[in-house]
């Protein structure tokens, strides 16, 4: 987000500093220090009647070499164009970091107990039954509140709020929906649950990865794993 669309939210929602500096500030910092929270998806199993996402993507942060192909290629499916800061998945790197600890992936996490989904007050974000229960934005009733990414608990937001072309630049909440409602997507099947995640088939190394089981849900450790094969270990990776 650029600093006119950042200054947007704010004067149309009256965002408290704090507040603001959260949106204009969480990336910099993160990528500043590489110092990020880990969070949680709010707490699974509270009968809410909100169903399980039928796929997730899980990622190896050790495997990753920071090219960013996945970023290019999911701003591509999504919106038509190759842009990093309209990318739903987020590569993060410390450029004064060391192995493995000089860059990260985020991703979406089709939360079981999703906040973002719960937060909307326009039912713009919904577990979308058409494909898999994937957590995804209806951009005609979206308002671009910023309801959902003040709800998220990571850092940073598996969410943005930005101006929308498609809607004569009006403020649109963007995120991860697994390709399901991609509308450049390169397959005549699309992706979604059943198809094909853009991130996933233009990765040259395999460190992201998708599946249908739910990861654990505390912490980082469901989504973060270990997706070396056997030649990585000499290259002193591990299996």
């Amino acid at each position: 987000m650029d600093i006119p669309i950042k200054l947007q939210i704010a004067e149309k929602h009256k965002l408290t500093r704090r507040t603001f500096l959260k949106y204009s500030g969480t990336i910099v910092f993160v990528m500043g220090t590489h110092l990020y929270l880990p969070g949680q998806c709010s707490a699974a199993g509270q009968g809410e009647g909100i169903p399980r996402s039928d796929g997730y993507l899980v990622v190896d942060v050790k495997k990753c070499q920071g090219c960013v192909s996945c970023m290019l290629a999911c701003s591509l499916v999504h919106e038509g164009a190759s842009g990093l800061s309209v990318s739903r998945i987020q590569i993060l790197q410390d450029s004064f970091g060391k192995f493995p600890d000089d860059l990260t992936i985020e991703q979406c996490r089709q939360c079981e107990s999703p906040a973002c989904v719960k937060a909307c007050p326009e039912n713009a974000l919904t577990a979308d039954s058409e494909f898999g229960h994937v957590r995804m934005v209806d951009k005609e009733a979206c308002t671009g509140c910023g309801s959902c990414f003040e709800a998220c608990p990571f850092t940073p937001e598996r969410l943005s709020v930005m101006a929308d072309e498609a809607f004569k630049k009006a403020l649109k909440s963007r995120k991860c929906d697994l390709c399901a409602n991609a509308p450049y997507h390169w397959d005549a099947a699309g992706g979604g649950p059943g198809g094909k995640q853009a991130c996933v088939e233009v990765c040259p190394v395999g460190a992201i990865a998708f599946t249908s089981e739910l990861p654990v849900q505390e912490g980082t450790s469901g989504y973060k794993v270990n997706l070396r094969e056997i030649n990585w270990s000499n290259l002193g990776y591990g299996r």
